[in-house]
């Protein structure tokens, strides 16, 4: 069994065989000293039970190494699988969903009932003369303030003859 600063020795041994710059040596001497060495490396007892590498499902699966080997053919022949880049994808869907919902509307308008039919007509009728009541309006609260006076004066004026007839 080797103690820590034996085996700083044979880092900084094996250090300068490899690496050249000494301000890197130091950093790398720092880190390894820092970091502690696991027992299992050096012992070995058979009590001990060594750490294994998990094994990953998805990678074990056999579609997964299928897939994985036919993109690696692909990539070497230079088929892509999907030509179009990610923006052009999105704005093709988005044109698809524009017009389903276009179909989807004019389906509906299509289904409308009589009933309906006559009920839209009389609201836009409806529409129509409160457009109407309300240029009137706009258009005597505009005039100039003889034409209103001059209509007062004929309503009085009419007011009046109907209440001597009666």
């Amino acid at each position: 069994m080797t103690t820590l600063e034996e085996q700083g020795v044979w880092y900084s041994v094996a250090l300068d065989n490899i690496i050249e710059d000494p301000e890197l040596k130091d950093s790398i001497l720092i880190q390894k000293s820092i970091m502690a060495e696991p027992d299992y490396i050096e012992d070995d007892n058979p009590e001990l039970i060594k750490p294994q590498k998990l094994i990953n499902p998805v990678k074990i699966s056999r579609n997964h190494q299928d897939l994985h080997r036919e993109l690696l053919m692909n990539q070497k022949r230079g088929l892509a699988p999907q030509n179009k880049p990610e923006l052009q994808r999105v704005m093709e869907k988005r044109k698809r969903d524009q017009v389903i919902k276009q179909q989807k509307e004019e389906e509906a308008q299509k289904k409308k009932s009589d009933l309906e039919i006559e009920l839209l007509k009389r609201q836009q009728k409806l529409e129509q003369l409160e457009l109407e009541k309300q240029k009137i309006q706009e258009e005597q609260e505009n005039a100039p303030e003889f034409v209103k006076v001059k209509g007062n004066l004929r309503r009085t004026g009419q007011e009046v003859a109907e209440v001597q007839d009666s």
